[in-house]
């Protein structure tokens, strides 16, 4: 039977407040990953694609959760090369790192450069399933960041569960209208995609033992999105003015 003995605990509502922040601070990229992959679906069925992706990403991380011994095992070496020491989870955000590196590059060139031969980055579409496999492949590396922050956080595995759940109902709340705006908005687009390339960027570096804390890419990237506010307003009143 589950212990519910926590519910008493002020602790306990702190950390569940505080690691719920977290979790959905570090879903954004998910949402972004899974709004430009959503897009190149049919408009019927994106809303499917983004709803089963944040639950694929919650199901994930509430395994993952189950498995904590695994995941301590996962941090031990399993490969020596020179002074190079590589884990299982070094070796998993270094595969993840790279497919954003090459995912976002592809798309860049999609929206920049396009193909005569298949028409525009929207015009073409793909599967379901092609879009799902790949949101899942992306949600077990996304979900090591997620679950290393709440066993860090908290002890007791019902907060963690908990705090998984709420976050994701709340990008599944959010998920919708941001994906709109980067469907909307080409250079929203790109600066998503150029996000995605930080992001694979920090996972190749902390799979090699360097870590880049995430706040300096999310401040980057809101400061960007902030400059780009501003030009989308401008462009607006500018075009109000002429009528």
């Amino acid at each position: 039977m589950m212990d519910l003995t926590w519910i008493s605990d002020p602790n306990a509502w702190v950390a569940l407040g505080t690691l719920t922040v977290l979790e959905i601070v570090l879903g954004i990229d998910n949402i972004i990953f899974i709004a430009v992959l959503a897009e190149k679906l049919p408009e019927n069925q994106r809303d499917l694609a983004r709803r089963l992706g944040l639950l694929f990403a919650m199901v994930t991380r509430i395994g993952l959760l189950f498995c904590i011994a695994w995941m301590i095992q996962l941090q031990e070496p399993i490969i020596d090369i020179y002074t190079l020491s590589l884990s299982g989870r070094d070796l998993i955000l270094l595969c993840g790192g790279l497919f954003l590196l090459w995912k976002g590059t592809h798309e860049i060139h999609d929206v920049m450069e396009g193909d005569e031969n298949e028409g525009s980055v929207v015009g073409r579409k793909v599967g379901l399933g092609s879009v799902l496999f790949q949101i899942v492949l992306l949600d077990v590396v996304f979900s090591l960041d997620s679950v290393i922050t709440a066993v860090g956080m908290a002890d007791i595995l019902a907060v963690m569960v908990l705090a998984v759940v709420l976050s994701v109902i709340v990008m599944l709340i959010f998920s919708g209208s941001v994906s709109r705006f980067v469907s909307e908005h080409p250079t929203i687009r790109v600066l998503a995609l150029a996000f995605l390339l930080l992001i694979g960027i920090a996972l190749v570096a902390d799979g090699l033992g360097h870590h880049i804390p995430k706040g300096y890419i999310y401040f980057a990237m809101g400061f960007s999105a902030f400059v780009e506010a501003l030009n989308l307003r401008i462009r607006k009143l500018r075009a109000s003015r002429r009528r």
